[in-house]
């Protein structure tokens, strides 16, 4: 069996991605890092906050999209920094003018400042307006697998739930909740905030992630485009150990070699 990605595509509302690891462009030190950062990380998605980030609407300033051509790369404009479902819906607007028709997103609404926890309320509501407007809609959310459920319900092409609040590199606090949320979606499920290191990205795939969003674990590291690469290769890891199945885990030894059947 041929294990390679190109064999195993991640696909979002349609269309076939090979790498499952998803990247911000927030918090590097300049426009040069970020590329380096994601050229490292092999991401195919990355994900842009239009009220932070220039990618046309301030003329005359540097330019996301000069580094990350949308040729190139799937331009996932985001929601970050808004509170209310109003917000969030006009920024998806005006990012869908600003890249002349696209439809992809990622939605977050949120709850409080200091965690940045998603108001989940206000979350369904943009969700439902955004879905009915055309837009094809990932959804950053609490790690609730009735929520999750409705998410999906309502029409969002993936759902993407907390491993830890925002920034907190925690890696992953709750893995029944994931579990719950992956064994029952039939969208792909996507780790969004919380991964600190390689490993915490690992064990997000091998509990049957379909990929990982990541930024702060990236652009915070002491060396992000070294972090980068690591990330990649975490996840390269954990979605091959996640398909080949585990051992099951036992209180007692299970030798490698066998005693029964030894000569003499």
């Amino acid at each position: 069996m041929d294990n390679t990605p190109t064999h195993d595509p991640l696909v979002i509302a349609g269309k076939t991605f090979r790498s499952r690891l998803l990247t911000g462009t927030g918090k590097f030190k300049d426009l040069d890092e970020t590329a380096r950062a994601t050229e490292a990380a092999g991401a195919e998605i990355v994900t842009v906050a239009i009220r932070r980030t220039n990618i046309g609407q301030n003329p005359g300033e540097p330019n996301l999209l000069d580094v990350l051509p949308p040729e190139r790369y799937t331009i996932l404009p985001n929601t970050a920094g808004c509170y209310t479902a109003e917000d969030a819906v006009r920024t998806c607007r005006l990012a869908r003018e600003l890249l002349d028709g696209h439809k992809l997103v990622k939605l977050e609404v949120l709850g409080d400042q200091r965690t940045l926890y998603p108001d989940v309320v206000q979350t369904l509501k943009a969700a439902e307006l955004l879905v009915a407007d055309g837009f094809d809609v990932m959804v950053y959310t609490s790690d609730d697998p009735i929520l999750a459920r409705q998410l999906e319900q309502i029409g969002c092409c993936a759902v993407m739930p907390l491993a830890a609040p925002i920034g907190s590199g925690l890696g992953i606090q709750n893995r029944y909740t994931l579990l719950e949320i992956i064994e029952n979606a039939k969208v792909p499920i996507i780790v969004d905030a919380g991964v600190g290191t390689a490993s915490d990205a690992a064990i997000a795939m091998e509990l049957g992630c379909d990929g990982v969003l990541m930024n702060t674990a990236i652009a915070g590291a002491k060396d992000p485009v070294l972090m980068a690469s690591a990330m990649r290769k975490a996840v390269e890891a954990g979605r091959e150990a996640f398909r080949a199945g585990r051992i099951p885990r036992k209180r007692y030894a299970s030798a490698s070699s066998p005693v029964d059947g030894l000569i003499g």
